[in-house]
């Protein structure tokens, strides 16, 4: 049986966009990260979008 090697995942526990903590009801989860909603997930692709342009 192959071990596992290194430290288990951790959940993300705040909102990649606006920081606010992330309850386990509430979550929006979109490549990789953890939203509070899908409103804040947009915010922050948008804010993305910006700093590429």
């Amino acid at each position: 049986m192959p071990e596992k090697t290194g430290q288990p995942t951790e959940e993300q526990k705040t909102c990649s966009a606006c920081g606010k903590p992330v309850k386990k009801l509430k979550r929006y989860y979109r490549n990789g990260k953890y939203y509070c909603s899908k409103k804040c997930y947009r915010k922050f692709k948008a804010s993305q979008r910006q700093k590429q342009a």
